[in-house]
């Protein structure tokens, strides 16, 4: 989480320089893509192969779209705010992970999740006002990556998670160049530093994200999406001069306690025996 918000910083950063957010998406695809080139080398042409290609279009396809209303939402509002909004993507993972692919959620779990919403509703403070144009970009942002992630935990089951993210990243970065060729200009040499740490953060932070999805239930791996608050709030400080209001920080503290306190719980039920287990989750 820490490197999802080192990645939205950059892509922000570069935003903020004049980039179009179509063609920040794309270099954060090619970078990653180049950069992930030696480990083609180094497992060979079966690294290109799988049985599950339809899965991965269709994924990437969500992807672009969900990638796609993420880029445009950075470049109108705060990184903080983004990130709050974002946290209503483990929701709609949740919830689709009851419905696609089976997997028990226990109560305490998922009433984790709701108090995690309601402190990104704290920081969102949402009022009677229409949604701005870049929270309605960041709401479809965050359910269609809910969607995704569930693809994403489908395929770790055939895939290890380093292939998964270089399939995706070579089949998404022809994907998104197609839309960012309509807004085309070449960006500076001075960019370009910027450019492949951007994509650097991208390729450990997904490697890291599916292997996670790969360890354990996916709702309870997106519960850590909310980890992401603090690091996204003070890369916006520090970074872009974004200030941090009360409310922020009351909202962070709410889902940081959520967090903390089912992954507690669920390592307290990982130590019991099997058979007292599914009694203590109820």
């Amino acid at each position: 989480m820490a490197l999802m918000a080192a990645l939205a910083g950059c892509a922000r950063w570069l935003a903020r320089t004049g980039m179009h957010p179509l063609e920040v998406m794309f270099f954060r695809n090619l970078c990653a893509l180049i950069l992930m080139l030696p480990l083609l080398a180094w497992h060979g042409p079966r690294w290109v192969r799988s049985p599950h290609l339809r899965l991965y279009g269709w994924r990437s396809l969500l992807s672009l779209f969900s990638m796609t209303t993420w880029f445009y939402a950075l470049a109108l509002m705060p990184l903080g705010e983004l990130t709050a909004i974002g946290f209503l993507g483990p929701l709609f993972g949740t919830l689709g992970a009851v419905l696609f692919l089976g997997e028990v959620v226990r109560m305490r779990r998922v009433t984790a999740l709701l108090i995690g919403f309601l402190g990104a509703m704290l920081i969102l403070r949402p009022t009677g006002d229409s949604f701005s144009i870049g929270q309605l970009l960041g709401l479809a942002s965050a359910m269609s990556g809910g969607i995704v992630a569930l693809m994403v935990k489908q395929l770790t089951q055939v895939d290890e998670p380093e292939k998964i993210v270089f399939l995706t990243s070579v089949i998404m970065t022809p994907f998104s160049l197609v839309p960012a060729l309509f807004v085309w200009s070449w960006p500076p040499l001075a960019l370009v530093p910027m450019l492949f740490v951007m994509g650097l953060c991208a390729v450990l932070a997904h490697v890291m994200l599916v292997r996670g999805y790969a360890a354990t239930d996916i709702s309870l791996a997106q519960t850590f999406e909310f980890s992401r608050l603090p690091f996204a709030v003070a890369i916006g400080y520090l970074a872009f001069g974004e200030m941090i209001d009360r409310w922020v920080w009351i909202g962070a503290a709410i889902i940081f306690g959520s967090a903390i306190y089912i992954t507690r719980r669920e390592i307290q039920l990982n130590r019991r025996p099997t058979g007292t287990k599914a009694i203590a989750g109820t």
